[in-house]
């Protein structure tokens, strides 16, 4: 197959116009007017010059889990899905990188992909059913992430079809000679603003480590107070703070997964090797683990957990490898072998599940106002709406990602953050879509309006000593409701600016956009 244009007659068309989020599109007259599949960069051109051509809008997918509606509604548009370009391996062609990785291929491939022929990994996220093309665009990070830093901060070239004010489609492969500023955007501004990406090139990459440990421990709700609730936090926050940024420990990487009250108990997760790839000093993991001694955990080790957290942490959902015991006698830890926890990650799937996500920049560890805040929503209920797959996790972050000579060279500004967090929610009925919304858009406008926000910019993390704004691959069209929402994605200096100055240089009319892309 070349290039195959697949129709609303299609019997094949409501499955493939459908991502990980079933609330999009809303309703069959929201959807694209066809889908068209491509297999190689050459079939994506001549793709979207036909549909550029005939005056369409194209929208792109790559793994379709963009978390808002970018891609399937798009009335009497054209869908370019590069799902089917999922090549991984050498660039083969004249003096490029030696790594290749193109835009469909999903991470759990490349993860394969690169250890099998080199030995060396991408510091990407742990779902493994996601597209390359969209997550490394938009700063896509991992539990490798701490130790080696984002994704992008790696890409050396990139391969991107843009369409220029005649409306013609030019290939172009832009690096740091060539077309440079856009090649910076590429690197962590987000997709869906400048063209459609086919591949990422790569000089080299980080080595794949040897083994990984994980390990956790759990607590109940069941008489949870708030004051416990907020030494829990802020024991977490304070690590991730301070000795968390010390490159010794970068090799740690912890989510505190506060599932709702309803789920019955909220846990703190982690993945551990040092920087030499091995796990034979766990130092580090002990005194991480011994931090929540006094907390009365309800259990320790590595335990079952929401179908979520399982998803974005799949490299430790697996219990394969060798058991290390006890360490010291208080917490039991598997050790893997990575690359077999890495590949079998529970990737999530497509189907009927309904989502909506948010997400902060933390700089600071977590005051008692949030503490108390977070504390009353995860307590709370609403008629109609089954919370127990609601939840907030909060991902350590910082580490090599907060190299600031990378502030130039990429576009992602967050190079100060401790933590990254990410409100979920899931659920099946259309019914509670209303209830689930009410719940989340109540607790973060509340979070982010306390004495910690900016006095001018409440409702949201701007940036200031204490936030760092958001991720822009978990997008929220709420955001919109303010006039500084770019603000909060490419922060309040000069990156913004320099962003529309690309959007405008290179994609004159527009061609590629939706609710949150760079405005020229």
């Amino acid at each position: 197959m070349a290039i195959e244009t697949i129709n609303q007659q299609d019997s094949r068309f409501p499955a493939l116009n459908r991502g990980n989020n079933a609330r999009f599109p809303p309703t069959e007259a929201d959807a694209a007017s066809r889908i068209v599949l491509c297999d190689n960069a050459n079939d994506a051109a001549e793709a979207l010059q036909k549909i550029v051509s005939a005056g369409l809008r194209p929208t792109i997918r790559s793994g379709g889990h963009c978390y808002e509606d970018f891609v399937y509604t798009n009335p009497k548009g054209a869908i370019l899905d590069l799902s089917l370009f999922n090549e991984t391996g050498m660039a083969g062609t004249g003096d490029a990188p030696p790594h290749r990785i193109a835009a469909g291929t999903q991470l759990g491939d490349a993860y394969t992909d690169l250890y099998k022929r080199h030995g060396v990994t991408l510091p990407g996220g742990s779902c493994t059913t996601v597209g390359a093309g969209g997550h490394i665009s938009g700063g896509g990070y991992g539990v490798l992430s701490r130790l080696h830093g984002s994704t992008p901060d790696w890409v050396t070239a990139v391969d991107i079809l843009t369409v220029d004010k005649k409306g013609q489609v030019i290939p172009r492969r832009v690096d740091a000679k060539n077309d440079p500023d856009l090649f910076r955007a590429c690197r962590g501004a987000g997709g869906g603003s400048f063209g459609v990406i086919t591949n990422y090139y790569f000089d080299k990459l980080p080595p794949a480590p040897k083994e990984v440990v994980s390990a956790g421990v759990r607590f109940d709700w069941n008489g949870m107070t708030v004051e416990r609730f907020t030494k829990i936090l802020q024991k977490y926050g304070n690590y991730m703070a301070t000795r968390g940024q010390e490159p010794d420990a970068w090799g740690l990487f912890s989510i505190i997964g506060l599932s709702h009250a309803a789920s019955g108990s909220f846990g703190v997760h982690l993945q551990f090797c040092n920087p030499d790839g091995t796990c034979k000093d766990l130092r580090v993991v002990n005194e991480f683990l011994d931090l929540f001694e006094d907390c009365s955990p309800s259990a320790s080790g590595v335990g079952n957990d929401h179908p979520a957290v399982a998803e974005r942490m799949g490299q430790q959902s697996s219990r394969r490898g060798r058991e290390r015991g006890c360490v010291d006698g208080k917490h039991r830890l598997d050790q893997h072998d990575w690359f077999n926890a890495t590949v079998r990650g529970d990737g999530g799937g497509f189907g009927e599940t309904r989502s909506k996500y948010k997400s902060a920049y933390m700089k600071r560890n977590f005051s008692n106002a949030e503490a108390a805040c977070i504390f009353k929503h995860m307590n709370r209920t609403i008629p109609g709406a089954d919370l127990r797959g609601t939840m907030v996790l909060v991902d350590s972050y910082g580490g090599a990602v907060n190299r600031k000579e990378l502030i130039e060279q990429t576009a992602v500004h967050q190079r100060s953050s401790v933590m990254k967090l990410q409100f979920l929610g899931y659920w099946r009925d259309p019914a509670e879509d209303a209830g689930h919304m009410t719940w989340m858009r109540d607790f973060y406008t509340e979070l982010y309006s306390g004495p910690d926000a900016d006095p001018a910019h409440k409702g949201a993390p701007y940036p200031n000593d204490h936030y760092d704004g958001c991720y822009i691959n978990y997008p929220d069209v709420d955001m919109l409701q303010y006039s500084f929402w770019p603000q909060l994605y490419w922060g309040d200096k000069d990156l913004y600016p320099f962003l529309q100055s690309v959007k405008r240089r290179y994609d004159p009319n527009n061609v590629f956009h939706h609710a949150m892309s760079v405005r020229a």
